[in-house]
């Protein structure tokens, strides 16, 4: 039996429509997937950012200061004083010390020398030993007694850190005939004070840093000239070292160290 073209007209219209109808529903299908997909990741990338937030607010937020943090910050506020510091920071205008019948007595500033290299402002002996252990620089000042007698000249070499110091002082002698090269001031009356005058030498260290000192007197007298008994029994060199002490504890004198990474609050 023949078919007629409205018949077959109407069975290939149902095959495309089926056709169509397929490919829509596969079109949803891969909607779906993709929105699928899009939404797992935006849900990941919000836990990954959530749990980046919460991290760096526990790494920034205020906290107490764990015993090593707190030492590394006594640390390195006391290294970077001689830089922090202005040079009358350094060396004040006025020093105390004991003089004799245990009476307080205080030195006077008399001027501060330029800073110089850690070598040229000491004895050869003594420069080796400090460029040895990676000296940075010298810093120096000469002071007077309150009686304006004797003649004091105390100098800071600055270490890289308190092990380096450590280091050099371990290879310094006790000879009290080298360290700190003297620094006078012409015009005032510590002008005749050079090294021939120097008639002790001597160093404490504090931090990073090695307080030495040298002492002599005004008038010129050189070491030569004083009979030991009488340096063993005079005021001089007891006021030097309370002199090159009282910088030393300047210097290195623990900073006040805050309870938290943020200040004073936690």
């Amino acid at each position: 039996m023949r078919a007629w073209p409205a018949a077959k007209g109407r069975a290939r219209a149902a095959s495309r429509e089926r056709v169509e109808q397929a490919v829509l529903q596969q079109g949803v299908r891969f909607r779906r997937l993709f929105v699928m997909l899009v939404g797992i990741v935006v849900v990941m990338s919000a836990v990954l950012v959530l749990l980046g937030t919460i991290g760096l607010l526990e790494e920034t937020r205020s906290r107490p200061l764990t015993a090593a943090e707190q030492n590394q910050y006594k640390q390195e506020e006391i290294a970077r004083r001689w830089q922090a510091w202005p040079a009358t920071g350094v060396f004040p205008e006025e020093v105390k010390y004991v003089g004799l019948d245990k009476a307080q007595q205080y030195a006077r500033r008399v001027g501060i020398a330029p800073q110089t290299e850690c070598g040229r402002a000491v004895d050869p002996s003594v420069a080796g030993i400090l460029d040895d252990h990676g000296c940075v620089t010298m810093l120096r000042a000469t002071y007077v007694d309150q009686t304006a007698t004797f003649v004091f000249t105390v100098g800071v070499a600055v270490l890289k850190d308190e092990e380096s110091r450590l280091s050099a002082t371990e290879q310094l002698t006790q000879d009290d005939r080298v360290g700190v090269l003297p620094v006078a001031f012409p015009g005032t009356v510590t002008e005749r004070f050079g090294v021939d005058q120097r008639q002790r030498t001597g160093w404490v260290g504090a931090g990073p840093y090695i307080v030495f000192s040298t002492a002599g007197y005004a008038d010129g007298r050189t070491r030569a000239a004083i009979p030991p008994e009488e340096i063993l029994h005079s005021e001089l060199w007891p006021a030097a070292k309370s002199i090159g002490n009282q910088i030393a504890y300047f210097l290195a004198d623990p900073p006040k160290v805050p309870p938290c990474t943020q200040g004073n609050v936690c």
